[in-house]
């Protein structure tokens, strides 16, 4: 934890102290199925097929594969649940959303030439991935407080309570190394300090004889929406290619809440004397992030004999340019209302800053067989260097040491692992005009096991300690498709599940082994999905 002292010395921003974490990464660089329903029925394995508006997204060389122009659309119901389970409680919330997955078209131009059949221009809307997620639970047994980790942290800050009084103001200047969630802790009474006022020991609310439980909730929305343009061609009808630039659009809004009920607390009172009393009290969090990138894809299909395609694409990082808004609250109740109150950051503020970052490489390796008239089967491939992202100042030092997220990349390197993805499908064409399909779709966890395992120290910084590991990724998929002379219509059904771990805030410092409250999350998505459109 002596790192989050480096963190804001580094910072050094005025109003509130505020470092990235590592996390947020991880959720800017992170993949999902989105496209149209003929793609995702299949998987998401079209990086050797092509002539389909999500491969602009994918594999833009199957861009070339197109014969005839095209106009479509695709629209997605997206039904959610999630579980979360810790000590025998279990705890479910569902909601959906309608979404708009893809929306796009094609031109192709026939030019005069047996080595050169057509050049093809394209251009999309394509929703890269939906944060929208929302989860709740209840530990019913807790083991510490968060307000002794914040303790913790404020102790290996070395902040003085005058440090805490004079920075909650909005606008002031920053001084020292007080972080706002010691400034929170300290307007609410989730901590304490004893000694003397200009070098206290901190300390938190839960000590000998103290008892309680906890519970969180978080609410996120957003999404990932890519602008493609691309073109490509087809040279002797054995090799595809093409080239997509990529606009990007990102916004994520998460609201948070964790609340403990503790008997036996160790309170101070308006007057400062530490008492034990019953204490209820709710972390509440606000967080967004909004930003725009840019990116460039390079793909190819090969067809070597007519049953065989063999495909290969790689994505550039995406460059992001972000804007960040936080706010924090408390609400407490001590003694039964005897002290009870509402504290908040910044004065009521938002506060705000700006960085840079970039994403991972992206390769995508495919195959597919055309067996007949009426088979086709088809793998991919991607590899994805998650640990690989980095962030960086909107301004520079010229030296990386120097850089506020040096410290941040390497939590990266520590945390994360490469991504890995394997998608299978298949369509058989049951008559001319209907079609059926089926897939499958793996994502590798991109977190260490030492981390799952709790054997790395976890950084957050900021009011938002609270993070969730996810697991291995499964989509099982299926899907119908018609077409009547220039017009088509595909329907999809997806499901998506994914485990993970909640964990409330990192362990305390002062007792690192007693785990942090934690329970386990489970999240399943069905998804019915939509698309139209015309060849011509």
């Amino acid at each position: 934890m002596k790192r989050l002292l480096l963190y804001s010395t580094l910072l050094g921003l005025p109003g509130i102290a505020f470092a990235q974490s590592a996390f947020e990464g991880a959720t800017i660089a992170q993949n999902d199925l989105k496209g149209t329903a003929r793609f995702m029925s299949m998987g998401g394995s079209f990086g050797a097929l092509g002539a389909d508006l999500s491969t602009l997204s994918q594999n833009p060389g199957g861009i070339g594969v197109y014969r005839n122009s095209e106009l479509g659309f695709t629209l997605d119901l997206d039904m959610q649940n999630a579980n979360a389970k810790s000590m025998g409680s279990n705890m479910s919330q569902d909601q959906t959303k309608f979404l708009l997955n893809n929306i796009g078209g094609v031109a192709t131009f026939r030019l005069n030439s047996s080595a050169v059949p057509n050049i093809n221009i394209g251009f999309t809307y394509n929703k890269a991935a939906s944060f929208n997620r929302a989860f709740r639970g209840s530990i019913p047994t807790l083991h510490n407080s968060m307000s002794n980790y914040i303790a913790g942290v404020t102790n290996n800050d070395g902040a003085s309570v005058d440090m805490l009084q004079s920075n909650n103001i909005y606008g002031s200047a920053y001084t020292g190394n007080a972080q706002w969630i010691s400034i929170l802790g300290y307007d609410s009474f989730l901590i304490t300090p004893i000694g003397n006022e200009n070098s206290p020991t901190w300390v938190g609310q839960w000590d000998d004889g103290t008892s309680g439980s906890g519970q969180f909730a978080s609410v996120e929305k957003g999404s990932i929406d890519e602008y493609n343009i691309a073109f490509g061609g087809n040279i002797n009808n054995i090799v595809y290619w093409g080239m997509d630039f990529g606009i990007i659009d990102f916004n994520y809004t998460a609201e948070t809440r964790w609340a403990e009920s503790l008997d036996n607390a160790w309170v101070a009172n308006p007057n400062n004397e530490i008492v034990k009393t019953k204490a209820n009290w709710n972390l509440y969090n606000y967080y967004n992030l909004q930003g725009s990138g840019f990116n460039y894809k390079l793909g190819f299909i090969v067809k070597p004999i007519q049953e065989l395609r063999l495909g290969f694409a790689f994505h550039t990082p995406t460059w992001y340019s972000f804007d960040q808004y936080y706010y924090a609250a408390v609400n407490y109740d001590y003694n039964n209302g005897i002290n009870s109150g509402y504290a908040e950051t910044n004065d009521g503020y938002d506060g705000y800053s700006s960085f840079n970052f970039r994403t991972p490489w992206h390769l995508i390796f495919s195959a597919a067989g055309v067996i007949g008239n009426n088979l086709i089967v088809s793998a991919n491939y991607e590899w994805e260097p998650t640990h690989a992202i980095h962030f960086s100042d909107t301004y520079s030092y010229g030296n990386e040491l120097q850089d506020s997220y040096y410290l941040t990349n390497e939590d990266a390197k520590n945390y994360f692992k490469s991504t890995n993805i394997i998608s299978l499908g298949a369509e058989y064409r049951i008559t001319p005009q209907f079609s059926v399909r089926a897939g499958y779709r793996y994502v590798t966890s991109p977190t260490k096991s030492e981390i799952a395992d709790n054997q790395l120290d976890v950084y957050t910084a900021g009011t938002r300690p609270q993070y969730v590991l996810s697991d291995a990724t499964n989509y099982v998929t299926c899907g119908l498709g018609y077409k009547y002379k220039h017009f088509y219509a595909d329907l999809a059904y997806v499901y998506k599940h994914r485990k993970g771990s909640f964990h409330a805030y990192t362990p305390d410092p002062s007792t690192p082994n007693i785990p942090s409250p934690q329970a386990d999350v489970a999240f399943n998505n069905n998804q019915l999905v939509l698309s139209m459109g015309f060849k011509f």
